[in-house]
């Protein structure tokens, strides 16, 4: 009987599970979306239980629609929402506040002490990474900080911490295994990506007991089995990866100098940079893409906060669309955005910029300007990010961009992919399976069991479904840019 790979995949706004052939084919889908928390201006929380919850519940309703039960799945590989923290009683089992998600803001002023202390220089060279919110550290120092009694069980070695793929874990197989993957590991500001290794210095500095992180492991391995009652049967967990490097292994880009940008929530761009690490002199990020057979590949990473959650803010704040699939056709309506740009920092500037304390702005409004324009200046703003990422990888690894292989929701919008495609002067390239993301975490878990032999064996599964070639009318783009370059100047001058 034929088995197959499930796919878990913990997004930033739904849980999902897509379960897959030996093809790489999807054969059941099932999406669950659960509740933001917004507490206060900045602040972004999940229920802990609620992601578990609404994950079990989709893993049992891709099964159902299969008709199969835990001894038809080969093995499960888990991709998640990185960064986002969570910190639980190892005896209850509870968790002693919400999950802070990668986009929260709150520990903002504590990152502009950390930058006066001088401590910059060192958590780059160590973590790869740049000061920030964003990242997993200081969320686990507030919670320790503003829960109570949070600290003293901290170091009676009671708490856990855990990205949200070490939950999936401890729920799936009820406290059996408190592990991660080293590129989950790789963004929590306290992992050293040269050594692979929990950095002491780093943890007391975050006043952080090394007893509350999960061991490191690489990403496809066979960690342990699910003991829980959802599959009947146990089931090997043998692939984790965060989101991220999940899709760029997911769209194969396995050589150095390969690009992938993801079109989620945020965007989000990696470069293969090969088994050494590129430090980055133009504010990116440094991270891990992969640790399989014990061998390391690392990334540059530039990360884009607001992406497809622009076009969530039109529909629900603005009111201008009715549902996201909507915004293409509005965009459509015009031939250009009439001289309008929108900067799309509702929640702060990531690479290249890293200004956590800036917001969105519009510019260019006048009485002519409609809705329409507004739409497709949002779509543009997306693709203008990239286009910063873009440049400043190019500058780092001194590699020229040859194409970029795209994925994610907004990644369906033909629009706006022949738009990046033209301010990047290069093709723009989206594969015929759109799951990237989940399909990397099914690659990483099959690889572990034996399903495919190899990345070779994969490779010849991969497959296009279009691509964007650049408009020859370099005038009109190089104009386009020149207008956002002067938008976000301005932006940034605004929140000064």
């Amino acid at each position: 009987m034929e088995k197959y790979i499930l796919a878990v995949d913990q997004g930033t706004s739904s849980s999902r599970a897509i379960i897959f052939n030996k093809k790489g084919e999807s054969c059941a889908v099932a999406q669950k979306e659960f509740t933001q928390y917004f507490p206060t201006s900045g602040w972004v929380e999940h229920n802990p239980h609620e992601i578990w919850s609404s994950e079990a519940s989709v893993i049992s309703e891709a099964m159902a629609k299969m008709g199969i039960d835990g001894s038809k799945i080969a093995a499960i590989g888990i991709t998640n929402q990185r960064e986002t923290t969570i910190v639980w009683d190892v005896e209850t089992e509870e968790p002693i506040y919400n999950a802070i998600v990668w986009q929260d803001r709150r520990t903002a002023s504590y990152c502009d002490e950390l930058k006066a202390q001088g401590v910059t220089e060192m958590i780059h060279e160590k973590t790869g990474l740049i000061i920030d919110a964003y990242f997993s550290a200081t969320k686990i120092k507030w919670i320790l900080d503003h829960v109570e009694g949070a600290r003293e069980r901290a170091q009676q070695g009671k708490l856990r911490f855990g990205t949200v793929d070490s939950w999936l874990v401890w729920r799936l197989t009820k406290g059996m295994l408190h592990i991660t993957d080293v590129t989950n590991a790789s963004r929590t500001m306290l992992f050293n990506i040269h050594s692979l290794q929990w950095d002491e210095e780093l943890l007391k500095l975050f006043d952080i007991p090394l007893s509350m992180m999960p061991e490191v492991k690489s990403c496809s391995e066979v960690y342990g089995y699910t003991q829980s009652a959802i599959f009947n049967h146990q089931v090997p967990i043998g692939g984790i990866a965060g989101d991220q490097q999940a899709a760029l292994f997911g769209q194969l880009c396995t050589e150095p100098g390969s690009v992938k940008n993801t079109y989620g929530t945020g965007c989000f761009l990696l470069m293969n940079s090969g088994e050494k690490p590129i430090m980055s002199k133009n504010n990116l990020l440094t991270t891990i893409a992969l640790k399989i057979n014990n061998k390391v590949t690392y990334a540059l990473e530039g990360s884009i906060f607001v992406g497809g959650s622009v076009v969530q803010w039109l529909r629900d704040g603005l009111g201008i669309i009715k549902s996201s699939g909507e915004i293409e056709a509005l965009a459509a309506t015009v031939t250009d955005t009439g001289g309008v740009y929108f900067v799309p920092a509702l929640t702060g500037m990531g690479a290249p910029y890293w200004d956590q304390y800036a917001r969105g702005s519009i510019t260019g409004i006048s009485r002519g300007t409609t809705a329409a324009h507004i739409a497709r200046a949002a779509l543009e703003g997306i693709a203008f990010q990239t286009l910063d990422i873009v440049q400043a990888m190019q500058r780092d690894a001194d590699l020229p961009l040859k194409e970029l292989k795209v994925d994610g929701g907004a990644s369906r919008n033909n629009l706006m992919m022949q738009f990046q495609a033209d301010i990047l002067n290069t093709k723009v390239i989206r594969p015929r399976n759109p799951e990237t993301t989940a399909l990397g975490a099914t690659y990483l878990a099959g690889l572990a069991v034996g399903y495919w032999k190899s990345v070779e064996e994969i490779r010849d599964q991969w497959q296009i479904d279009s691509m964007f070639m650049p408009t020859d009318d370099r005038q009109q783009v190089e104009q386009a840019v020149k207008g956002w370059r002067e938008a976000i100047q301005r932006t940034l001058t605004l929140n000064k």
